[in-house]
């Protein structure tokens, strides 16, 4: 891998997508819009260049962005050989991606496109933007940087990206910005009714009986101003629902009034939890990810612990205790 340059740098890498003939693109595990939406788009915005071009993601690929233009040609498994450049949208580090990535890294040049807070500039280029709200955003001024013409695939998937990280432009993270690229996109004549419907609306049998679990399952702690919601792995089996559905439902704890700090956690396998961290005024989860080697937004960020569901539990709600104490004495 060639020396890397540790800083925005996004006409070196115009310049460098502007003459590689061929890449492979990359989006974090447990998918969700924006990482899909922006990769997709990229992706279709080189072919149109006349690049060679592949996806892959770790998955597995949430039902409801099955509508994602491109979405059939993404590999779930990673070959023997990848091209000389690799482009990473989305992930704040490799690994998120695949855990055993950088093992191709030597000898190819990495160009890691980004919007996290958390991110640890892994690329030979890297353009890491923590004031986009997605990294939707960063890939639409890309893409017109690249003077490509933004069609109804590129534009269905930059808007799903954005409109997924922004909570439909509710989060804290949406701009002036958000809405003036939303603007442009929906003049390429995408369906806004249909990919809101089923982005945000449409939910399987299976998701409605996960989030009746969750809701069931949640504890309001500290007077309110915690809310922890946990999901074993029964939980999931008697839903009949895999892990992905759980996207969201950590949100109807951050909405309950006088909440600032949600988490949801997740029952992977005995040692494994997933956990979602989301606060609504002034707590930083980033810092709180942060602790369990995990990252994301001041806002949104998450992490794994490779605890039991109890202990994990436990080290969750001591974290955002201490946070919480040590914000309101700042």
């Amino acid at each position: 891998m060639e020396k890397t340059v540790k800083n925005n740098n996004l006409k070196q890498v115009i310049m460098e997508l502007t003459k590689v003939p061929e890449a492979a693109l990359f989006s974090h595990v447990s998918p969700d819009g924006d990482g899909l939406g922006s990769m997709l788009a990229l992706g279709i915005a080189l072919e149109s260049m006349q690049k060679k071009v592949s996806f892959y993601n770790a998955g597995p690929i949430p039902n409801n962005l099955r509508l994602l233009p491109g979405i059939e040609l993404i590999n779930t498994s990673l070959p023997l050989d990848l091209p000389e450049t690799l482009i990473f949208v989305d992930c704040a580090e490799a690994e998120r991606a695949y855990s055993s990535i950088k093992s191709y890294f030597p000898g190819r040049k990495i160009i890691n496109i980004d919007h996290h807070i958390s991110n640890n500039f892994f690329g030979t280029y890297n353009w890491v933007d923590s004031q986009a709200a997605a990294a939707g955003e960063m890939v639409y001024k890309l893409i017109k940087k690249l003077d490509v013409t933004i069609t109804k695939e590129i534009a269905i998937n930059l808007y799903s990206a954005i409109i997924t990280d922004t909570g439909r432009f509710s989060f804290s993270n949406t701009t002036a910005k958000s809405f003036k690229i939303a603007a442009e996109l929906v003049k390429a004549g995408i369906d806004l009714v249909a990919i809101n419907n089923i982005l945000f609306e449409q939910k399987t049998l299976a998701q409605t009986k996960l989030l009746k679990t969750a809701l069931c399952n949640l504890e309001l702690l500290q007077g309110g101003i915690i809310a922890v919601i946990v999901l074993s792995r029964q939980d999931f089996q008697e839903a009949g629902a895999e892990e992905n559905l759980s996207e969201g439902l950590v949100n109807y704890a951050r909405n309950i009034e006088n909440v600032e700090a949600a988490a949801l956690l997740k029952e992977i396998s005995d040692k494994e939890i997933k956990v979602s961290f989301r606060s609504n005024a002034w707590l930083d989860v980033n810092k709180i990810a942060a602790q369990f080697g995990g990252g994301g937004h001041v806002r949104a960020s998450g992490c794994t612990i490779y605890e039991p569901l109890d202990k994990a539990k436990k080290l969750v709600v001591s974290a955002l205790e201490e946070a919480l104490e040590l914000e309101r004495h700042n």
